[in-house]
């Protein structure tokens, strides 16, 4: 009587490994304009993760779940702040190349919706997981990357 094992599976092996790296780190993307200014970061403690190849290659080369997280922030004057933001969730697995006609309808739309003259700046979270962000956990990662010091958008 023999045991009926899986066959190994390197990708899906390399997969499991790169996801555990990306959540055990809270490793999110983040996009602010108009200053075009890109770069991962820890969601969790909203500290800058420095660039790496191994991180790069398990956000884009492998699909994972996302959440995406879009935000325009805006200055009413007399120091009235304030965001208009969604969450998206796309169904099922993407490569991180695949989420930009999301990304874009949604983002536009969202700009749409404010005052032009209010508009300080705007830009996404996207994390690689199945993991909603909080109203304040978004405005924290938000500030440490300085989206409210940006200039007014044409």
């Amino acid at each position: 009587m023999s045991k009926v094992r899986k066959p190994h599976n390197m990708r899906a092996r390399i997969e499991r490994s790169c996801r555990s790296l990306l959540s055990t780190n809270h490793v999110a993307v983040v996009n602010i304009d108009p200053s075009g200014r890109q770069g991962m970061i820890n969601w969790a403690n909203c500290k800058s993760i420095p660039p790496g190849q191994r991180l790069a290659d398990a956000v884009c080369d492998i699909p994972h779940r996302w959440t995406i997280y879009l935000s325009v922030m805006c200055d009413a004057g007399a120091g009235g702040q304030y965001c208009k933001s969604v969450e998206i969730a796309p169904q099922g697995n993407y490569l991180a190349e695949h989420l930009t006609d999301a990304i874009e309808l949604t983002y536009k739309d969202l700009i749409a919706e404010c005052n032009p003259n209010h508009v300080v700046a705007s830009g996404w979270i996207a994390i690689p997981a199945d993991v909603s962000l909080t109203e304040q956990q978004a405005a924290r990662v938000f500030n440490a990357v300085g989206a409210w010091n940006q200039q007014r958008a044409a």
